[in-house]
């Protein structure tokens, strides 16, 4: 299978191998309490001694609500953990018919040999707004130190049947033992979709019994014991993606004497069942709030790619983000235009209904964004974004005018997640592959004078195009040049810059070019007669970022990149070569990236000339010990020396 075509797929095989543990509230032990670390993970902060949950649903007056009831056992072996000691949970604030509910919340400590139990008051619940429609209820609980032992419940009520909340086996911090027990009624079909990395869960046989309706319970109960923390590793898109968990999505209703109702089976389905909500199709037809300013915005204006850009640049500049995520419509397009402020769904649905009433092919792209994840099963859940797919002379571009530094063909990082679906009026679809296929580039070109003492004065100029010039104008374009040499100067230890230059221009797809003078007192080491000289001075990578010997999740790079380093070095009067690094070049298999690496002296001048290529955006994690010693051999390379000796 190429690379290009890779697509990971996240199964969990269940072994049959764990025993479910009997857990009950308020049942702390001295044993438990005493326990100064983790007997299988030392180094944790804090663990889940225990997690049973159950999910069941109640009817009245014809009215389903779903139930779920967590109770959890966590230990705090030191301060690190007491992070651990809040927990919250987010739910609809706008629904009156769903809650969230705390309960049985205590701090267990051994104190003269006893157990003290201290329980939580009503200071320690919490309730916060995280939007109009969002809220979070949150517990802190008291008296929490090293050693202590939380313990709590909570309930969950909703009307929302179509899925349920993911079930998470796998956290940051290990987990002694864990059960859920799900209980459908008869007449719903859930399909199950199990994602993630973890072995040895045990799984019941289905059972029927009589349930809390008038319909019997089909009853499923997952149990597992000593499940190894889940670790943030570097280049992951989204380590939720690969965390062990079940999550059921409604596939059908089957009442007696009535036809089977079927919901979304495809993500075609999903999307066209969005494309009829009025506060996204709707939206999308209206117009009439332009009509003046798109009119004087093109006159003179001919070709589809001037105008193309024309409206992007008039759209991109006269609305501001909220930073609301959403495909949907909040106040509606004309407002939105109106006061100059808007979600993503208003700020793209104006872009898509100005480029269609300039006779330009543009549509609606459903995205999931990158802290959002990748859903499993098709459904309403798996989107929280929308961007723009405009047809310009036969090539399909991307655009999102929800970022102020971007340009067309260019998304924002945050979009950068995989595969969007195309939507048309019309019910048709499309997969589009949102990873870039230009690379981005950051060239450095650097010249600097090495006095006799090892330290070295110099002038670097640096180059970003593409996502890596978006990523730079979002990070630094409003920041002071003050604050951008501060930043610098903690990046790179010892090194002082001076006479900072940035160039920017109105055009965004231009590069954007840093340029400063440098001073750094501590560049090369000096031993007796010789002289240790890094060839890449301040600028040589110190360790590899991939430390694990083993990695369970692809390799993300975001989009591919190219990196190009030239450095003209002079030497020092009164030393001479006594050895200069090879010239090498390094190459990963299937083309997934390669390093050059060449180095020439001439009199008392060093060239150095380093260029490092990804190729890709997304890579299995196959080839993971491809990648690490990829990296390992590149910054051994780096860290090899010039070596001067004293004539």
């Amino acid at each position: 299978m190429g690379l290009k075509h890779y697509v990971l797929l996240c199964v969990l095989l269940f072994a049959f191998t764990a025993n479910s543990q009997d857990f009950k509230l308020g049942r702390v032990s001295i044993e438990e309490l005493e326990q100064k670390q983790h007997p299988l993970e030392p180094s944790a902060p804090a663990a889940i001694l225990n997690k049973a949950g159950y999910t069941y649903f109640v009817v009245s007056s014809g009215i389903w609500t779903m139930v779920t009831e967590v109770e959890m056992r966590i230990k705090i072996y030191n301060k690190s953990g007491v992070e651990y000691a809040t927990h919250e949970l987010g739910y609809l604030s706008d629904s009156k018919k769903m809650s969230v509910n705390y309960s049985n919340a205590a701090t267990y400590n051994l104190v003269d040999g006893k157990v003290q139990k201290t329980s939580v008051n009503k200071e320690g619940k919490f309730k916060e707004e995280l939007n109009e429609n969002v809220s979070i209820k949150k517990i802190t609980f008291p008296d929490v130190k090293d050693g202590s032992v939380i313990e709590f419940k909570y309930t969950i009520r909703t009307p929302f049947i179509h899925s349920f909340r993911d079930w998470y086996f796998q956290y940051e911090i290990p987990v002694n033992n864990m059960s859920y027990k799900v209980a459908i009624p008869s007449c719903f079909v859930y399909q199950r979709y199990i994602k993630g990395y973890i072995k040895d869960v045990n799984v019941s046989e289905p059972k029927i019994v009589l349930g809390k309706t008038m319909y019997n319970d089909v009853t499923v109960t997952y149990t597992a014991s000593d499940i190894k923390p889940v670790k943030e590793e570097p280049f992951v898109d989204n380590i939720d993606n690969y965390r062990a968990a079940i999550a059921y999505e409604l596939e059908y209703i089957r009442f007696e004497g009535q036809p089977e109702k079927h919901f979304s089976s495809t993500w075609g389905d999903v999307a066209k069942e969005i494309y009829k909500d009025d506060d996204f199709g709707k939206e999308l037809g209206r117009t009439g709030y332009f009509k003046d300013d798109l009119d004087a915005l093109l006159g003179g204006i001919n070709t589809v790619t001037e105008k193309t850009n024309a409206i992007f640049g008039y759209v991109q500049k006269r609305m501001m983000w909220n930073e609301d995520s959403s495909y949907y419509c909040d106040k509606g397009v004309k407002e939105a235009y109106e006061e100059k402020t808007g979600n993503s769904a208003e700020i793209n649905f104006i872009l898509i209904a100005m480029l269609r009433s300039a006779g330009i092919d543009a549509n609606p792209v459903l995205v999931s964004t990158r802290d959002n994840g990748i859903s499993l099963y098709p459904g309403r859940s798996g989107f929280n974004y929308v961007v723009v797919a405009a047809e310009i002379e036969g090539i399909t571009m991307l655009l999102d005018a929800t970022s102020k530094y971007n340009c067309p063909g260019i998304l924002p990082e945050r979009a950068l997640n995989w595969y969007g679906t195309l939507i048309r009026e019309n019910g048709t679809y499309k997969e589009i592959d949102l990873k870039p296929e230009k690379e981005s580039l950051e060239a450095a070109t650097l010249s600097a004078v090495v006095d006799d003492n090892g330290s070295i004065t110099g002038r670097v100029r640096f180059q970003y195009t593409n996502q890596l010039a978006l990523n730079y104008r979002e990070e630094h374009s409003s920041e002071k040049s003050i604050n951008r040499i501060a930043e610098i100067e903690r990046e790179y230890n010892n090194l002082l810059v001076s006479d900072f230059l940035l160039k920017e221009t109105s055009n965004l797809s231009e590069p954007v070019i840093e340029d400063y003078s440098f001073t750094h007192n501590n560049a090369a080491e000096i031993i007796g007669d010789r002289m240790y000289l890094n060839p890449l001075l301040f600028m040589t990578a110190q360790e590899n970022p991939l430390k694990q010997e083993k990695r369970e999740y692809p390799v993300s790079f975001v989009y591919p990149k190219l990196y190009k380093n030239i450095f003209i070095i002079t030497l020092p009067d009164g030393y001479e070569i006594e050895s200069l690094p090879k010239s090498v070049n390094i190459a990963m298999e299937e083309g997934i990236g390669d390093m050059t690496y060449s180095i020439a002296a001439k009199d008392k001048i060093v060239q150095v000339s380093m260029q490092l290529n990804i190729n890709y955006s997304l890579v299995s994690q196959v080839y993971y010990d491809t990648i690490r010693n990829f990296y390992k051999n590149v910054i051994d390379k780096q860290n090899e020396k010039i070596v001067l000796k004293r004539i």
